[in-house]
Parts: C-alpha cells; structure tokens; sequence
C-alpha cells in the first residue's frame, strides 16, 4: 500500500498524537435534514475534528473532504 512521507512527519505526528480527543456537540439550529443519514458537517480545528470522530470512525472512512477556504489566497 502507498504512504504519504514528507518532511517533518514524525513532528507531525507527535503533535497529532498530543491532542486530546473531544466530544462532538450537535447544533440544532444549524442541523439540515435526517439525523439518522449519517452525513455530518462539522465547523472547527481540522485536527480537532478529526480526533473526535476516530473513536467512531477509525478503519472504517475512506475519504475525508476537506475544504480549504481560499479567500486571502492571491491568484
């Protein structure tokens, strides 16, 4: 299987590692649609996020959409 290396990864790595893992709290009044569909948005710290759904989610998501917003980047 391919993997990712790059520099600084074991740095990466450790600073993953050091965050604490959090509880998700759902937002009613920005939920859209049916709970129970399994689809989530989720607003925050990208590490952040990512920790609070392994509990959950570790071996089982296949891919994450991350979007970047771009609006300070000059084109």
């Amino acid at each position: 299987m391919p993997t990712l290396t790059w520099a600084g990864k074991d740095e990466a790595l450790n600073v993953a590692k050091s965050v604490s893992y959090r509880l998700l709290e759902q937002d009613s009044s920005l939920s859209y649609g049916d709970f129970n569909a399994g689809n989530m948005i989720i607003q925050g710290d990208n590490l952040a996020a990512l920790k609070s759904l392994l509990p959950y989610y570790r071996g089982m998501v296949r891919c994450i959409y991350r979007y970047i917003h771009a609006a300070n980047d000059k084109i």
